[in-house]
């Protein structure tokens, strides 16, 4: 995919950069079985509707696409890369060979429509996208779609362009290091597949205009030292000689806020 960058006709496109979607799937016939209506509480308690997201709310309205589980094994052939209102990266859209049934599979960088998706624990050989268990894939590889064990789905590298790397393997664990330079062990069962996530521009792009956010459902946000000091704790001060906090009083900069039992 390559970037466009708009003529300054308007205040709006003059610094907007996007990235052409020509050769994404534009009718969406094929993907009726799998769109769910997404009902969505922007930023709001399901229970008794207070915020519990700050500067969330509006935006247009979206339709989920409910994505395979991707640990299942299975052969099928890539149909079209179409664009998904919910995340970053682009999916795929996927015939499986023995079922004859199509199912979406987030989709990795370099595929396009022919290619021959493979999902299983025994490979004599392995082609860039294609899904197997970490015991079967060299150290310094780098992977996406990454599950944290045999029986639960993924969850590391799955926004666009992102990868982790196989660090260092043993007989039963791999150490991985995660996009955000983390590593942790993480058993040889479990899958992922080769290659990095697709739509690898999409940090090079720009937005152009905060109008663009609100359709997003992103609220504008305001800095607390703007504020009054009934409002936030920052309020009514100069630029320095106070603790940097959240709107309740807790430090933000240079305190931990990771809890000890998830590190």
């Amino acid at each position: 995919m390559k970037l466009i960058k708009l003529k300054p006709n308007t205040a709006g496109t003059r610094h907007t950069i996007k990235i052409d979607k020509s050769l994404l799937l534009k009718k969406n016939f094929l993907f009726k079985s799998l769109i769910k209506f997404n009902h969505r509480f922007v930023g709001r308690s399901s229970n008794n509707g207070r915020i519990t997201i700050r500067h969330r709310g509006g935006g247009v309205k979206k339709k989920y696409i409910s994505l395979k589980n991707n640990n299942e094994k299975n052969t099928s052939l890539v149909v079209a890369i179409a664009y998904d209102s919910n995340r970053t990266s682009f999916i795929s859209l996927n015939f499986d060979l023995k079922t004859n049934s199509f199912f979406t599979l987030l989709s990795s960088d370099l595929s396009f429509s022919g290619f021959i998706h493979s999902c299983n624990n025994k490979f004599k050989k392995l082609n860039h996208g294609y899904r197997t268990i970490l015991r079967l894939i060299p150290a310094g590889s780098l992977i996406n779609n990454v599950s944290i064990n045999t029986k639960t789905l993924s969850q590391f590298s799955r926004s666009a362009g992102t990868a982790c790397q196989i660090v260092q393997k043993t007989r039963l664990m791999s150490k991985i290091r995660l996009p955000s330079g983390k590593i942790i062990d993480v058993p040889d069962l479990s899958f992922a597949t080769l290659g990095n996530v697709s739509n690898i521009q999409n940090k090079l792009t720009c937005i152009g205009k905060a109008g663009k956010n609100r359709l997003r459902g992103i609220r504008p946000s305001v800095r607390g030292i703007a504020m009054n000091p009934v409002d936030h704790p920052h309020g009514g001060r100069t630029n320095s000689g106070f603790v940097y906090t959240t709107p309740w009083g807790i430090p933000t900069k240079g305190v931990k806020t990771k809890k000890k039992k998830n590190e």
